[in-house]
């Protein structure tokens, strides 16, 4: 096999998208569009992989990281001309070198891996991505000829109505050469109703020069479409959408109604978990088996044990362990870690906070900054109050400690082991093991005196 490249076109502002966030950095499932495309081209075990930034550099080098090197379209002058930015980086180079652009999140490595082979094994000076358009606006398209070989490639703008009748488009994706593209690109002239340096351009020349020019028609237009607009952002999300939820149900994960649930491309789920509607599950969520999640729960970087349940919730970067139940109504806030046999019930907010095993938090209550030992019940209303105005402090209560109804733990401070903590109490100073806190004011009751105030209201 011979060296493989990648230049990845991302340098255009994308002004259709009428958006402050650069075209290539939309999110399609909570990855960037560019970042879809990285990832799977370095599934193909390139020697380099090159990306064109220009409006909004920085921001898409920080997105990308080290998984790309990156040169510089000052002006933005066609995609020819993008791709000519990264010449000192691979003009010497031996090999093939396929071109795509961040804007088209859908394509697979599999794909991609069967251009490249389809290049190789034709053994073509540049080998082009097609596909059949329901309908082709705004796309460049494949003109053939009697022998069904490709005559040429026409932009939309500047083809003739004829032209404009060919379903056939190119996807902007393409196999080169690697030498003969760079020594081709530099002939390139901007004779076009655009002004700019066409890629396509390139195939005509080395055509002139009697080089083998080869197409691959894919049979998924879909996994092609490029996204120029919000329209077209909302259809990549929902296609996408579809393929990942595709993916899980075919592992044997149940998706009650499929349309109505949302599922990132980093998430892994275990069989037998059953994803109900209105769900949103984002990040490097791990879920594990027979766990059921919804409806209307939104997880982020999370890990949910098996045999979990979490209902009309929010988690976010905690760890959650098996047979926990958690709902309706919950909050887990950054840096919880849920034991096993939890129970957080409706209008409970836990961060930052550790649970221990078969530990109850059943309702209206806040749990920030504590550390709760082992079958502890905390009562109704009970408030861990971490926050002094200016420093956070922690909360520890030991194992199957008491907390009794609307109880105010005023941290730092400790609930030993066994101890109870009254119900209406506000607790200042450390509890001993087993020990019977009581800290609310003595009841005093005043014999008539609401007859008195009700007098006085009607004089």
């Amino acid at each position: 096999m011979s060296n493989r490249y990648a230049v990845v076109l991302a340098a255009g502002q994308g002004t259709r998208m009428k958006s402050k966030l650069y075209k290539v950095l939309h999110p399609v499932m909570g990855r960037p569009m560019v970042q879809h495309v990285v990832d799977q081209l370095n599934k193909l075990e390139l020697d380099k992989l090159i990306t064109v930034v220009g409006f909004g550099a920085e921001k898409v080098k920080d997105q990308l990281g080290d998984n790309s090197q990156y040169v510089i379209q000052e002006e933005q002058l066609g995609t020819g001309h993008a791709v000519l930015q990264a010449e000192d980086l691979l003009e010497n180079e031996e090999g093939t070198t396929i071109v795509v652009s961040g804007d088209t999140p859908l394509l697979t490595h599999k794909t991609l891996e069967a251009l490249l082979n389809h290049h190789d094994k034709e053994g073509a000076k540049a080998t082009v991505l097609t596909a059949e358009a329901p309908d082709p606006t705004g796309y460049g398209r494949v003109i053939r000829n009697d022998a069904d070989e490709v005559q040429r490639i026409v932009e939309q703008k500047d083809a003739s109505k004829e032209e404009l009748a060919v379903k056939e488009i190119n996807t902007g994706t393409y196999c080169f050469d690697n030498k003969s593209l760079f020594e081709t690109l530099k002939q390139v002239s901007n004779d076009n109703a655009q002004g700019e340096y066409y890629l396509p351009d390139v195939l005509e020349i080395l055509k002139q020069a009697n080089e083998k020019i080869s197409v691959f028609q894919t049979g998924d237009f879909d996994e092609t479409i490029g996204v120029n607009d919000r329209v077209a952002l909302s259809q990549a999300e929902k296609l996408m959408k579809k393929r990942i939820n595709e993916h899980h149900m075919r592992n044997g994960v149940t998706i009650t109604d499929p349309e109505n649930t949302y599922i990132g491309p980093d998430v892994a789920i275990e069989q037998d978990v059953v994803v109900y509607p209105g769900s949103i599950i984002n990040g490097h969520t791990v879920i594990k088996t027979e766990a059921v999640i919804g409806p209307h729960t939104e997880i982020d970087n999370c890990t949910v044990g098996s045999e979990t349940v979490i209902r009309q919730s929010v988690a976010k970067d905690s760890a959650i362990g098996n047979r926990v139940q958690i709902g309706p109504f919950a909050h887990i806030r950054p840096q919880a870690n849920i034991g096993n046999e939890v129970k957080i019930g409706n209008f409970v907010e836990v961060k930052k906070a550790t649970l221990d095993d078969q530990s109850k938090v059943s309702h209206l209550s806040y749990i920030g900054d504590a550390e709760v030992g082992k079958g502890v019940n905390i009562g109704c209303g009970t408030i861990t109050v971490n926050y002094d105005g200016q420093n956070k402090h922690l909360t520890k209560i030991g194992d199957d400690a008491f907390i009794g109804c609307n109880s105010n733990l005023i941290a730092p401070v400790t609930v030993g082991k066994g101890a109870y903590v009254a119900a209406g109490s506000t607790i200042n100073q450390d509890v001993p093991d087993e020990a019977l806190s009581i800290a609310r004011a003595r009841q005093t009751n005043k014999e008539e005196y609401a007859k008195k105030i009700n007098k006085q209201k009607k004089d």
